[in-house]
């Protein structure tokens, strides 16, 4: 319309290019009183402020190790999935060590600053144990429910030492006389003892004993050694029990030590054994 005092709407092409393609689009360009073609106006600047614009480190690095759980899966051969387990823990064990006693330091200290995310120490403490409680509880399902029976299927056997019969159980006792009673020194303590040093990631055995002749009870703490295999291999030695030569099996070392504690503790009744590590703080600060 060419009429004084009537408002125009004119339209601008605009080309988009994507990876793949290129596509025009016609965009209308809002017209002034005048009837002059008016800008779009700019959007609005960032607040760089606004905690949603950040994802917190130490959720990403928990996300990072969801993804390295998440490889144990049909995609990948059966021995790689129990890597890649392993390596899921061994990251856990550090992100602890380092990431969470950091923050444990900071929250004893009353440090109460967030970092861009808007997390305080005490906040991301308890967004990390939700998160790592459903990770393990994930872990230790496809351990029990899927790689555990697929090794037995492949002829590697992972066994309970309670579901064992007498002969093999016999045998675990010759190997533990042999192997592993020479190398183990139980430190009990009570108010004359100090609690023992519990050395970082080591394995070790709580033990409860009972003095029959006083009923007295007493605690007790069993370093296993590291140049123990954590799997002891349960090997036939008769010949009815002669296996196919791709079958293995084996016992956790633990288990083995805590169904012969009777060689450490002679005369007392064993009244409960667990097994226990301790992560400690390697969060070190260079100044």
């Amino acid at each position: 319309m060419g009429s004084e005092g009537v408002e125009r709407v004119e339209e601008t092409a605009v080309t988009i290019q994507t990876d793949d393609t290129v596509t025009d689009v016609t965009t209308a360009v809002a017209p002034t009183s005048n009837g002059q073609a008016q800008e779009p106006s700019a959007p609005p600047p960032l607040d760089l402020t606004e905690p949603s614009l950040y994802i917190n480190r130490e959720l990403s690095h928990i996300e990072f190790n969801r993804r390295v759980l998440h490889q144990c899966s049909a995609a990948h051969p059966l021995l790689e999935q129990v890597k890649f387990l392993a390596i899921f823990n061994s990251n856990m064990d550090e992100f602890f060590m380092v990431r969470v006693s950091g923050l444990k330091q900071q929250v004893m200290l009353g440090i109460t600053k967030s970092p861009p995310d808007g997390l305080t120490p005490r906040e991301q403490l308890v967004a990390i144990h939700r998160t790592v409680t459903q990770l393990f509880s994930e872990a230790n399902n496809y351990w029990k429910k899927t790689l555990h029976p697929q090794l037995a299927e492949a002829g590697v056997h992972v066994l309970n030492y309670d579901d064992l019969k007498p002969r093999p159980k016999q045998r675990l006792r010759d190997y533990f006389e042999r192997e592993i009673f020479p190398v183990l020194t139980p430190l009990a303590f009570d108010p004359s003892h100090p609690f023992p040093h519990i050395s970082n990631l080591s394995l070790n055995l709580a033990v409860m004993t009972r003095d029959p002749d006083t009923d007295e009870t007493r605690f007790a703490r069993i370093k296993v050694p590291s140049i123990l295999p954590r799997l002891v291999p349960l090997k036939p030695l008769d010949p009815d029990e002669l296996l196919p030569p791709a079958v293995q099996k084996f016992v956790w070392v633990e288990q083995v030590i805590a169904a012969n504690l009777d060689r450490l503790f002679p005369g007392m009744e064993i009244v409960a054994a667990h097994p226990f590590r301790v992560t400690r703080n390697t969060d070190m600060e260079i100044q």
